[in-house]
């Protein structure tokens, strides 16, 4: 197996990498020392690129000639003040959840389409089912994220590519540091385990944990007074 993880020093990311131990994994990335730093816990032939432009993905499928597998592991968490954020931090969390994600999402898509196979992993979050009061623009951010990559794999479920959007709760992380977890917190080696058997089944979405699901699907259709007083 071949793999792309677009984030490459993710914890997240890099769990998943692990766990499923690819044979040939590149690492795309904004910092060439902390890439550097990630390649060496990892097993097999492992090669690094920095994210430097448009091209950078089209690049990694070149040197690679394609990939099995490509994870899209982009976030950041932010803007938490919602309406008293500061205003560039606010752009900053939906430039970078959405726009950047989703531009690198349609690179990845094309390069898999072009090779006429391989999963696309987007790694989205529960926020984006509902955003919440208490992080409004993170979760608006995820939820279009999300929204495309639902869109783009239907679009493409017919092509030989498959599109598999994760949404894991609360994950302790660099991120989350100094957060005060949520309930069913969970673990980047969860969600590589979740991911691993998503990629085995015929799953268009995961949800980690996967009581998630169920506890999603009485959420997101509470009235609105309801859901306001919710300390989610």
């Amino acid at each position: 197996m071949k793999l792309l993880l677009i984030g490459g020093t993710s914890e997240i990311g890099l769990a998943i990498a692990r766990r499923l131990r690819p044979s040939h994994t590149v690492l795309l990335g904004r910092n060439e020392e902390r890439l550097a730093a990630a390649a060496d816990g990892l097993e097999g032939e492992v090669a690094t690129g920095v994210l430097d432009g448009d091209g950078a993905v089209e690049r990694a499928f070149a040197a690679a000639a394609g990939f099995d597998v490509v994870v899209l592991a982009i976030g950041v968490l932010g803007g938490q003040a919602g309406l008293d954020a500061d205003t560039e931090e606010a752009l900053a969390v939906m430039r970078v959840n959405f726009l950047d994600s989703g531009a690198l999402m349609l690179q990845s898509l094309r390069g898999l389409r072009a090779q006429g196979r391989g999963t696309l992993v987007v790694l989205s979050s529960v926020a984006a089912e509902r955003p919440r009061a208490s992080n409004p623009i993170y979760g608006a951010a995820k939820a279009g994220l999300d929204g495309l990559a639902q869109g783009l794999g239907d679009a493409m479920s017919s092509s030989g590519v498959r599109v598999l959007v994760v949404r894991p709760g609360f994950v302790r992380t660099r991120m989350t540091a100094g957060l005060q977890p949520a309930p069913f917190a969970t673990t980047p080696e969860a969600v590589a385990e979740a991911v691993a058997k998503g990629l085995n089944g015929n799953a268009h979405t995961v949800w980690v944990p996967s009581r998630l699901r169920l506890v999603f699907a009485v959420l997101r259709h509470l009235p609105r007074p309801i859901w306001r007083k919710l300390a989610l």
